[in-house]
């Protein structure tokens, strides 16, 4: 028989739970499998464990997507710990990572490492870049890997934009709820206030989105920038926006924008 789960795996699956878009997860993926294979679990087991976590996801809830049944009281005390708390929940999960394998954290993170300060300040960049990475990860596989504005689903034109300013609230910069995933064009336009969303996710173009006049423009570029004017964005499965914060932000794209 099996051994119990334990609470460093489960905060493992929480991670790739987070990470990876919800219909991902089957056994015969390959990501499966080497998850598996870590933590020394079946593929099943794994597909198993993130429909017990999917249980205490209250926005899977509201899709009407429910978990399994008989989830461990072991699996709601890791959700608890965690929710709220993702900067946490990526160090933890990659500090566990790196033990499994038997490595040293840096050795074992696959993110960019390059040009790290040294002494006190290299573990408070590393975890930044942690943070970053989970962020982005976190919120594009919320969104299916889709441009919430346009659907655009090319990876490489994607971004993760943060709602409010990492720097404005550092709180909030690890906070799934507070990105959007926009292409590159339409996350420099949010940005720079050209571009808003309410926080009934209606999309409002800037009547200075043009800098000069959009009869200067060409016709094809202007229709297809404000097709999407008033529409509403395509929402994620998961880690909706924060309603309090798109609000915010609104706010100051109305007082210079509109």
């Amino acid at each position: 028989m099996r051994d119990n789960w334990t609470e460093e795996q489960i905060t493992i699956v929480l991670y790739e739970y987070c990470r990876r878009p919800f219909g991902q997860f089957n056994g015969t993926k390959q990501f499966v499998i080497d998850l598996g294979k870590l933590i020394n679990r079946t593929p099943g087991a794994i597909v198993r464990k993130i429909g017990n976590l999917a249980s205490f996801d209250p926005q899977m809830k509201a899709r009407g997507v429910g978990g399994l049944a008989h989830t461990a009281k072991l699996d709601e005390k890791i959700w608890n710990k965690y929710y709220g708390h993702w900067d946490q929940l990526a160090f933890d999960a990659e500090m566990l990572i790196a033990n499994w394998q038997n490595k040293e954290l840096e050795d074992s993170l696959t993110i960019d490492l390059t040009n790290l300060p040294v002494g006190r300040e290299r573990i408070v960049e590393v975890k930044h870049r942690i943070n970053q990475d989970f962020f982005r990860r976190t919120v594009l596989s919320s969104y299916n890997q889709r441009c919430c504005i346009t659907g655009i689903n090319n990876p490489a034109l994607l971004q993760a934009s943060h709602i409010v300013d990492w720097s404005t609230d550092e709180a909030k910069r690890t906070n799934p709820e507070n990105g959007l995933c926009l292409n590159v064009l339409f996350h420099k336009a949010y940005d720079e206030h050209l571009l808003g969303i309410t926080p009934d996710y209606e999309i409002i173009v800037a009547k200075d989105f043009f800098l000069s006049k959009p009869q200067n423009v060409e016709e094809s570029t202007v229709n297809f920038i404000m097709e999407f004017d008033h529409k509403k964005i395509i929402t994620p499965k998961r880690f909706f926006p924060d309603r309090e914060l798109l609000a915010e932000h609104y706010e100051q794209f109305k007082r210079t924008a509109i």
